[in-house]
């Protein structure tokens, strides 16, 4: 069985979304069509590549993921298609590729360099169903040896702080930071915390296990499904109550033992 995922910076209801799917189904009827998400901020690679990046592995292999955020193409910026994990994944190198692999991929090639003005309804599911019919790569266009990169917002660190920030609220208003478990660990060898949100106008100085350990309306912090601490508030709002976005700062000062 196909599988083809979409992940978008379109409104839920727009057209674009159903015209995908007409097309790729007239061409590859036997494909199941998965959204991934297309609630996406306009042209907001950084966040789309946090979440295909923490979803697309649960996929079966050989699964084809298109990724219809800013798509807009360039000599600089053409359409790609890559495998990676043998997965295979369609989109414009404008930077998010470079987001969200961990490292090179087994190939790449270009497939277009100067698309239309909806390349997606066109050049995107043309190569999704191509692979999915079983064409290799390398048919499909030129190699592409260099990915454009676009450098991941990262903690910064020394022997005793880590000065980290939000990357992404969640559906529950739970503020996702790039604080990761490991470099809790490796900084913190254990030491007792005070944990910062918002410069110092909120305080923290553990880290639960479950969202429960804490009362209702209290603030708390723990590790979330795929390793990276959240700031949230049990049966809360932490985002809008705590006043936090995307980009706003998170520290940790780690105590003398």
């Amino acid at each position: 069985m196909a599988i083809v995922t979409l992940i978008s910076d379109w409104n839920k209801d727009d057209y674009y979304i159903a015209a995908i799917k007409g097309k790729i189904l007239s061409r590859c009827p036997d494909t199941t069509i998965v959204d991934i998400s297309h609630q996406i901020p306009p042209f907001n690679i950084a966040q789309g590549a946090f979440i295909l990046k923490n979803t697309y592995y649960h996929f079966p292999d050989l699964t084809v993921h298109i990724i219809a955020i800013r798509t807009e193409t360039s000599k600089k910026h053409p359409i790609i298609a890559l495998r990676f994990n043998n997965h295979y994944f369609v989109g414009t190198d404008n930077g998010i590729f470079g987001l969200l692999l961990d490292n090179e991929p087994q190939e790449a090639v270009i497939i277009e360099e100067n698309a239309g003005i909806f390349p997606e309804l066109h050049v995107f599911t043309d190569t999704a169903c191509e692979l999915i019919q079983k064409k290799k790569l390398s048919v499909l266009g030129k190699n592409h040896d260099e990915l454009y990169r676009q450098v991941p917002m990262l903690p910064a660190i020394d022997k005793s702080d880590i000065n980290g920030s939000v990357i992404y609220i969640d559906s529950y208003r739970n503020a996702i930071t790039n604080i990761t478990y490991e470099l809790f660990k490796q900084i913190g060898k254990g030491r007792a915390f005070d944990l910062f949100i918002q410069s110092n106008h909120f305080h923290i100085n553990k880290i639960n296990e479950k969202y429960n350990e804490s009362s209702s309306g209290e603030i708390l912090a723990l590790f979330n499904s795929v390793g990276f601490l959240e700031i949230a508030i049990n049966q809360g709002n932490a985002a809008d109550l705590l006043n936090l976005d995307v980009s706003s700062p998170i520290r940790i000062k780690f105590k003398d033992k």
